[in-house]
């Protein structure tokens, strides 16, 4: 239950920033779900991978590489998502940033069983 939250998360995260960001163009929202599983499945399976290869990079960088990389993946995303399209590396990386941004907002509300957090002033509380 947990993963069709986050492809639902990453759909409306990735349908979201084609709205906003110029250079991202989504054709529909059953493009957008596509995406959104294939961009979690990617970064389940390919990132880990890209990023423990590019650890010196990341290093000298302070970080500002996983950016670059998280474009990577976005734009790989766009290659195997027939109708969702990635237009440029500054789009790639700007798109990236916002589908990050988006899902761990909307990620801090769902547990890793799918269930809804309710943030409460004495901490988080799982609720169904």
């Amino acid at each position: 239950m947990g993963f069709l939250i986050r492809v639902l998360v990453n759909a409306f995260a990735i349908y979201l920033i084609a709205q906003i960001v110029p250079g991202i163009e989504v054709s529909s929202l059953l493009t957008a779900l596509g995406a959104g599983l294939v961009l979690g499945l990617i970064n389940a399976i390919v990132r880990p991978i890209l990023v423990v290869l590019t650890l010196p990079v990341t290093l000298v960088t302070l970080g500002l590489f996983l950016l670059v990389l998280n474009g990577l993946c976005l734009w790989l995303t766009s290659r195997l998502v027939t109708g969702f399209e990635v237009h440029g590396f500054w789009a790639a990386v700007w798109g990236a940033l916002l589908v990050s941004v988006v899902s761990w907002i909307l990620n801090a509300f769902v547990s890793d069983r799918g269930r809804i957090v309710v943030i409460t002033g004495r901490g988080r509380r799982l609720h169904d």
